[in-house]
């Protein structure tokens, strides 16, 4: 991933934190029959291994399996806030004019060999800590107990589990860093004018409370 010095983040804690907020990813694997994408959710381990270990569950019919069966390397891609960013919003623009439009996003890419698990308790597992993670906010939090065991069982015999490792993971968070304090500011008044509790403008908020 390009990573111009200005917009790398590397540190373990932050890239964990935007994999758990923004757990569905797209899963990038090569094979004989060429490159597969698909979005996947993941579950994150951060406390298991140096980097910590993903954890999904895929359909049996999913073609990629292949793929993630011969243990080639695998990118799982987590996409965060994004954005368009207009010139108009730069206090520059109105100085000299020499501004163009841009796009901020935050993105963390993930590498490791996949592992795939047929073990249906396995499975089960890790669906509880994906519904357990989604539904803790809803008043009436939905778990696959809920359900009857029966369904459920059948459920399980369609899909089957995959892990992986973390051994390579980056960040980027593209926010207006490159930018003068007057043009980030007038970023954020412009995504805030647009959307009163925009994510970006909340990520772009942070960046500049951690190195105030």
């Amino acid at each position: 991933m390009y990573r111009p010095p200005a917009f790398r983040e590397d540190r373990i804690e932050i890239l964990h934190q935007a994999i758990t907020a923004y757990p569905l990813a797209t899963l990038v694997t090569s094979g004989p029959c060429g490159i597969s994408a698909n979005l996947v959710p993941f579950t994150l381990h951060s406390g298991v291994g140096e980097r910590g270990v993903l954890q999904a569950h895929l359909a049996r019919a999913n073609s990629q399996l292949a793929d993630l069966r011969a243990g080639a390397e695998a990118l799982v891609i987590f996409q965060g806030p994004q954005a368009y960013v207009s010139p108009s919003w730069y206090p520059a623009k109105r100085l000299h004019g020499k501004v163009v439009p841009t796009w901020n996003y935050v993105m963390v890419q993930a590498r490791g060999r996949p592992v795939v698990i047929d073990d249906p308790d396995w499975v089960r597992r890790q669906i509880d800590a994906l519904t357990g993670q989604q539904e803790r906010y809803q008043p009436q939090p939905w778990s696959a107990a809920d359900a009857p065991a029966g369904y459920i069982d059948g459920q399980l015999k369609g899909i089957t589990g995959l892990e992986i490792a973390i051994e390579r993971i980056e960040g980027k968070w593209k926010a207006s860093q490159n930018h003068p304090a007057s043009n980030k500011a007038g970023v954020i008044d412009g995504l805030m004018a647009e959307d009163p509790h925009s994510p970006m403008a909340l990520v772009m908020h942070s960046l500049a409370d951690s190195k105030s």
